[in-house]
């Protein structure tokens, strides 16, 4: 990992918080001026710390009123089943995160997004149960998102 200083965290900080900011703004607020600030923003992203922008967008205003989290068991622990897994969950834009997990009698994580209760018995029969090797799935429904959050935790990395 490059050697990253006060600069280059307060950069990572302030876009995580609003990646629209000018560049102006950016400089001024960790105290560059902007042509460094530029070049740092660049090389951030050169070096891999900066993946992508996005827009983050209200699910609710979009009619997305309903979010689980489902647990996924597979028949087999084979690579190529797992991989035949992951293809076919990369098909699926209901399905914002999907994470392979232990410590669970499950293997999988799923964080889905759907509009309602009927959309997501369409997604469940109609696309996870299908997927080859899926033999169990445990559905638990948000009633309240208390946090969330887009921005990594950079504490670790100031001394």
């Amino acid at each position: 990992m490059n050697r990253l200083d006060r600069y280059d965290l307060n950069i990572l900080s302030e876009l995580q918080r609003d990646a629209r900011i000018s560049n102006q703004d950016l400089a001024e607020r960790i105290g560059l001026s902007p042509s460094p600030c530029s070049r740092r923003v660049k090389q951030l992203e050169d070096d891999g710390f900066i993946l992508r922008q996005v827009a983050l967008l209200d699910r609710k205003k979009l009619g997305l009123s309903l979010t689980a989290y489902v647990m996924v068991g597979m028949d087999r622990h084979t690579p190529e089943r797992f991989e035949g897994f992951e293809t076919a969950i990369r098909q699926c834009p209901e399905v914002l995160e999907c994470s392979l997990v232990t410590g669970m009698d499950a293997d999988y994580q799923l964080k889905v997004v759907v509009a309602d209760m009927d959309h997501y018995q369409k997604f469940l029969l109609g696309q996870l149960t299908r997927i080859e090797g899926v033999t169990s799935v445990r559905s638990s429904f948000v009633l309240n998102q208390v946090l969330s959050s887009t921005e990594l935790p950079l504490n670790h990395l100031r001394n």
